[in-house]
């Protein structure tokens, strides 16, 4: 015990900027010895590692439950989906129009359930999954594809580079997990990131101490719900393929899982729980 001790110790004092620089080298080179499997099973981890750094926004940093996140991974993916397929748009500008909709989404969906906390919040967001689920089922509007999803997809491209292999999918993830631990990490230390944690600990106290709650928990939902549907969006470019089954109940429990399993609040949680 007293070895595990030692190297566990030996491990903490290692400096947060070079573990993350190790980590981020090996996460480049390791795919290069896979075969396209094992590097799709890597992309598929990718895409739940964002799904779980956008949720843990909400209940990590909020203190909120949320049992809808699906919902807005659902959005992310139709949004890039319909605008390539309806009208042609370039994929990464429908990933950013899929970041737009997917966080005002969000915050439109926060604003009247913000006195709503723990239970009450987590039946309100299962139902806004479902209603999701539900609209895209029945092809409302005629251009959800109902039941059956969407296809043909276009995949992305930029500088005359398309990207179609498995390894270069698995790069463009990675990219974003690192943006968005990055900016992560520097949420954690603003004003807004120790409202998070305020909120969190004790939303009457920390309304007493002047704290904005209202503003610090639609911010939470609206970045949250935003970084889902960036997910959302790099999942339906790879697969070029996706359904209504994005958005249900069982997957948003899963995404949630993999917050709560790593420790809420814990980027680095994040990562096990996706893994695990």
């Amino acid at each position: 015990m007293k070895i595990f001790k030692d190297l566990l110790a030996r491990i903490q004092a290692i400096p947060t900027t070079i573990s993350l620089l190790v980590l981020l080298a090996i996460a480049i080179l390791l795919p290069l010895a896979m075969d396209n499997y094992q590097r799709a099973v890597l992309w598929t981890t990718g895409i739940y590692v964002l799904l779980g750094l956008s949720l843990n926004i909400i209940v990590g940093y909020a203190g909120m439950f949320q049992l809808g996140h699906a919902a807005f991974y659902a959005l992310g993916a139709y949004t890039v989906a319909i605008l390539n397929i309806e009208l042609g748009v370039p994929i990464f500008l429908g990933m950013i129009a899929a970041v737009v909709v997917s966080g005002l989404v969000g915050f439109a969906l926060t604003r009247p359930i913000l006195h709503l906390r723990g239970d009450y919040l987590a039946i309100v967001t299962i139902a806004f999954g479902e209603i999701v689920r539900m609209i895209l089922v029945n092809n409302v509007g005629g251009i959800t594809g109902g039941a059956n999803g969407l296809f043909g997809i276009a995949q992305p491209s930029i500088f005359g580079f398309t990207f179609r292999s498995v390894l270069s999918h698995y790069y463009l993830v990675l990219f974003f997990i690192a943006f968005t631990i990055i900016a992560m990490r520097r949420l954690e230390n603003s004003r807004l990131g120790r409202a998070w944690n305020y909120v969190r600990e004790d939303e009457v106290a920390a309304e007493a101490m002047g704290v904005d709650v209202v503003r610090a928990k639609a911010t939470a939902f609206l970045l949250g719900s935003a970084w889902a549907g960036l997910a959302g969006a790099l999942y339906a470019t790879r697969i070029t393929v996706i359904s209504p089954d994005m958005s249900k109940f069982l997957e948003s429990v899963l995404i949630f899982c993999v917050v709560v399993l790593g420790g809420t609040g814990s980027i680095p949680g994040v990562f096990v729980g996706a893994a695990g």
